[in-house]
């Protein structure tokens, strides 16, 4: 069995029969590892598919996604979309699951033509990093677990003219529940993402103030996520919990209002002021003022 470097699998129907369990849908699944015989994960995996897995006990097995490593604890939701890879801290070594671990995989082609497709990019959790994951009351546990179990069921029955929708509206279930938990999490973590905000002006700050001593180029949301060990999605959405705007709309209100002071004290000529903000092209700077301001750059300089 492949153990070393990363390995693909396109549909939950292939991770299914690595394991050795029974899939009724090759493109979409739930798992109960702790009734997995036993299993090697790989070094890494790369998925073409929606991973939603429930944690409920401590684990044996860490999981690393980008930078960051997580071992899970009891009552932890982790997401994966398609294209992430994700590498384990022990591959290659045959065991069998401890932990009672709950996954639901889907593909993309699954919910193809559905109103969930049209929804699914709006659930941004599917690219926060490993140490954003989504912690579970007891309740909420139950909650996850309800949600897990329709699907199931529903699997297992013969598939006809409504399987699709009714699968398909479980997830839909599952999601919404977990946006829910996510804005509790956020509320019940406001001290610390106090903090968050708090290092995130600082930054702000701190590159305004670099780009007046010539730094090239716009900030991007990216930019302080990574400042901040976080992933982009996470921080707009903790910002956008705390102050009602997102990171993008931070970036941008500052670029304004140091743009509304060089235009009242400065000379120079709206596409100079562009120039210095960090834009290529000064015309997206009077577009982004204009729409943000109400009135051209070239306007606000002649009122003020």
């Amino acid at each position: 069995m492949e153990v070393k470097g990363i390995i693909k699998c396109e549909i939950p129907g292939e991770w299914c029969t690595r394991i050795g369990v029974k899939t009724y849908n090759p493109l979409v699944s739930v798992i109960d590892y702790s009734r997995v015989k036993e299993y090697s994960n790989p070094q890494g995996l790369c998925c073409g598919y929606y991973v939603v897995s429930l944690y409920s006990g401590d684990t044996t097995c860490g999981v690393k996604y980008g930078r960051n490593m997580y071992d899970y604890r009891d009552g932890t939701l982790f997401f994966t979309a398609p294209g992430q890879v994700v590498t384990f801290t022990e591959y290659g070594r045959v065991y069998q699951p401890e932990e009672n671990c709950l996954s639901l995989l889907f593909h993309p082609n699954f919910i193809r033509g559905t109103m969930l497709a049209d929804r699914i990019a709006g659930y941004k959790f599917f690219n926060y990093e490993v140490h954003e994951a989504l912690h579970l009351s007891c309740s909420e546990i139950e909650d996850v677990k309800r949600c897990f179990e329709i699907i199931n069921n529903e699997l297992k029955q013969r598939l006809d003219q409504h399987s699709i929708s009714i699968v398909c509206a479980a997830i839909e279930l599952l999601l919404n529940y977990c946006t829910r938990f996510y804005d509790r999490q956020f509320i019940s973590r406001h001290n610390s993402n106090i903090d968050i905000l708090s290092r995130f002006e600082a930054l702000l700050n701190e590159y305004f103030s670099s780009i007046q001593k010539g730094r090239k180029g716009l900030p991007t949301v990216k930019y302080f996520a990574d400042k901040l060990n976080l992933s982009p999605d996470y921080l707009s959405s903790l910002l956008q919990k705390e102050t009602g705007k997102n990171a993008q709309e931070h970036i941008q209100y500052r670029l304004i209002e140091i743009a509304k002071d060089k235009l009242h004290q400065s000379d120079k000529t709206v596409s100079q002021i562009a120039y210095e903000l960090g834009f290529e092209y000064p015309q997206y700077f009077s577009r982004l003022f204009k729409k943000k301001v109400g009135i051209s750059p070239n306007k606000y300089k002649i009122i003020q």
